[in-house]
């Protein structure tokens, strides 16, 4: 099939890439001209693990352009895959969506299907229905449909080739068929609805995934005032089928392009309509308490941050990925700055958007070594491989104080406490509690043996 996929940002580029290695012609267009001249010239934008490669592979099948005539007048399916920002109340921004249902509405010559993918508030593609059918040429039938994406940055190639379900929401038995024979090379089950179902599934989706993380933030910090480890308690409810394991990591906040953004425009959706969602509400709230953890757990160790060398290991919201949006860590980068530290950055793949949005106000780093040698305090915020691997006997040799705060609970706190740390992590005791309350079950343990054997006799 003739495909096109309008916006070549995470969403556009893997679903073009996707669509071409099943056998797709595709062509992606994005109003970018500079982004468009590097992906012509073989320069993958984005940080991606197998975009590349894949892209590089369907080349045959795969063109990038400018030129709206050229990407929508023989398309078959249209795709919209453009950015949805939130706004200040936590609705979503549709300008680019607009945009480009007028550019296709200009340009399509012949029938065609138009499927969003773009994230955007349930009712829209009921209303780009009416605007094509009212702005599209004469005697060109365009019907449009949900498609929304659940790609995760850092598996979003693996996420669109091995999808768990496709969603579509049509409203006419034509753009069923469609969608179906366009997705018919990746044999996955589907789910055929309406249009506003499809939409409604999309933020349903993500918001429970935010909302199970933010539960289990809650448990982790009940678990710090009661001495109990919230890594034992997560796998203990996540053995439950109904719960499930994934999504049940505590840590400092969930951030991304999606579930904050997410969380309140379905928030800001329901309040339009008279209704106040309190549970996604708590989750935000949650969230928003969380990023800080770290900062509050350093300033019983340090005092202020006044003059201290802060490192910062991570700054993309999660590993495999570039994306810095809604992170974590930025946002404590910016009150360390504001506060007085000296903050020292070190990220695999993401210190270009560090260096971008703070400049000079931190140094850049190309190791972990070079971030952490010197530092009052390492504050730990991206789970990286090479965080995961990294000699915690380094950070004492390195650090001018050994005071590690892991936000993604990276090491164990025992292990840490041999190699000499100031260790805490999220949910779990520090090490010399640990070794406390290990004695202390050992001790009622013994009790427990001697009672038994007590009684026995």
């Amino acid at each position: 099939m003739k495909i096109t996929i309008a916006g070549a940002g995470y969403v556009g580029l893997v679903t073009a890439a996707c669509l071409a290695d099943k056998g797709h012609d595709v062509i992606c267009v994005d109003v970018n001209e500079e982004k468009i001249r590097r992906l012509n010239e073989g320069i993958v934008p984005i940080y991606e693990p197998g975009l590349e490669p894949l892209i590089q592979r369907n080349s045959a099948r795969l063109r990038f352009t400018t030129d709206d005539a050229e990407a929508y007048r023989w398309a078959e399916v249209i795709m919209v895959a453009v950015g949805t920002p939130p706004l200040p109340d936590g609705s979503v921004k549709l300008d680019d969506v607009w945009e480009t249902l007028r550019r296709i509405a200009a340009s399509a010559e012949r029938d065609c299907l138009v499927a969003i993918k773009s994230t955007v508030p349930v009712g829209t593609g009921d209303e780009a229905a009416r605007f094509l059918a009212e702005h599209g040429r004469g005697g060109v039938r365009i019907d449009v449909v949900s498609n929304p994406e659940f790609l995760s940055q850092g598996t979003a190639v693996r996420d669109t080739l091995q999808a768990p379900r496709i969603v579509l929401g049509v409203e006419s038995e034509r753009a069923e068929r469609i969608m179906k024979d366009l997705y018919a090379p990746f044999a996955l089950p589907y789910i055929v609805t309406d249009r506003k179902s499809a939409e409604m599934i999309k933020y349903a989706a993500n918001v429970f995934l935010a909302l199970k993380i933010s539960y289990i933030n809650e448990i982790a910090n009940v678990c710090e005032l009661v001495g109990a480890d919230i890594q034992a308690v997560a796998e203990g409810i996540g053995m439950d089928p109904r719960i499930g394991r994934r999504f049940l990591r505590a840590g400092v906040g969930y951030g991304g392009s999606c579930l904050p953004k997410d969380t309140k425009a379905l928030y800001a959706l329901a309040a339009s309509h008279g209704y106040s969602l309190k549970t996604v509400w708590a989750a935000m709230d949650v969230n928003e308490k969380q990023k800080w953890k770290l900062l509050d757990k350093a300033r019983p160790h340090i005092g202020d941050f006044r003059n201290r060398t802060v490192a910062v290991l991570g700054a993309a919201f999660k590993p495999g990925t570039d994306d810095v949006r809604e992170s974590p860590a930025l946002a404590n980068i910016e009150r360390l700055i504001a506060e007085g530290a000296d903050v020292r950055v070190w990220d695999p793949a993401a210190l270009g958007h560090v260096s971008r949005r703070f400049g000079d106000a931190v140094v850049c780093c190309e190791t972990m070594e070079e971030a952490i040698r010197g530092a009052d305090v390492c504050f730990i915020f991206t789970e990286w491989p090479a965080v995961l691997q990294f000699d915690l006997h380094r950070y004492k040799t390195l650090m001018n104080r050994p005071i590690v705060l892991d936000g993604r609970n990276c090491y164990d706190p025992k292990q840490a406490d041999a190699a000499g740390l100031i260790y805490e992590s999220i949910g779990r005791p520090v090490g010399h509690r640990q070794l406390k309350v290990d004695r202390a079950v050992d001790v009622l343990q013994c009790a427990s043996a001697a009672f038994f054997h007590k009684q026995s006799e």
